[in-house]
């Protein structure tokens, strides 16, 4: 189910099944996103995991076998939310590429490149993990994917959930004012971004470098990926080491060190 695009309008549906959907009423409203909304870019259904149960209390967690504290998160109603979702979309149970991704914890390390990834796709189902976690019959049958955001644990998966919809929409065609506008974001190009400034030239007696101003746009080119490859060898060196740097620029970092 790879995303479809017409002329320069491509749509992408999301999928986000959670016990608290007013938490995401301001995220679909405002900011890129609900541009993006409006604009029928991208379109966000909400389901609450809840509707999927059959009893009077709507009971969605339960007790972990074997003792231990907190509530889990029952099987049933996630696989039947997902099974709706499904039909919805005219898939067969097995059939399809449908992204199912849990988040959670123990998911492995969201990046600028899995967004990349997403991004690809035209429809995406988000399960939001809470209290102790999801029984693991929904990541071994029906998750195709954990993701985490962070070495820390939140609440829910709620604001993971945000966080990953965010870094995946800005990436669809059409959805920022221009498209070259992610394409020096940190992480894309492997390093930090450069530093930005605007107006006013002169701050409370600091200056914008006074190559910005210069209207040279190869110093100015070099300029900025000199420092992004600075920024990142203070911040994140890590980076470096996967990074696509030229021969010379091996050489800068060995001197800024």
């Amino acid at each position: 189910m790879r995303l479809q695009t017409l002329g320069e309008v491509s749509l992408m549906h999301i999928e986000i099944l959670t016990l608290f959907p007013q938490m995401f009423q301001g995220l679909l409203s405002t900011s890129i996103l609900g541009r993006a909304i409006d604009r029928k870019l991208v379109s966000v259904n909400i389901r609450n995991i809840r509707d999927y149960t059959h009893d009077k209390h709507h009971t969605v967690d339960d007790y972990p076998y074997g003792g231990g504290a907190g509530m889990i998160l029952k099987p049933e109603p996630i696989f039947e939310a997902v099974e709706s979702i499904k039909s919805d979309l005219c898939l067969k149970q097995e059939g399809g590429e449908l992204p199912i991704i849990l988040l959670t914890p123990q998911g492995r390390l969201f990046t600028q490149g899995i967004a990349e990834e997403l991004s690809k796709y035209s429809h995406l189902v988000f399960i939001c993990g809470r209290y102790e976690g999801v029984d693991e019959r929904v990541p071994e049958h029906l998750v195709t994917d954990e993701l985490s955001i962070g070495d820390y644990v939140l609440s829910g998966g709620e604001l993971a959930a945000m966080v990953v919809v965010d870094a995946v929409v800005r990436l669809l065609p059409g959805v920022l004012g221009s498209q070259a506008s992610s394409l020096d974001d940190s992480y894309t190009t492997g390093l930090l971004e450069y530093p930005q400034y605007t107006r006013p030239a002169v701050y409370r007696e600091w200056p914008v470098p006074q190559v910005l101003l210069s209207g040279n746009h190869a110093q100015i080119t070099r300029w900025r990926r000199e420092q992004a490859i600075r920024r990142t060898l203070e911040r994140r060196p890590e980076l470096l080491t996967k990074a696509n740097l030229s021969s010379e620029e091996r050489q800068l970092v060995d001197g800024y060190r």
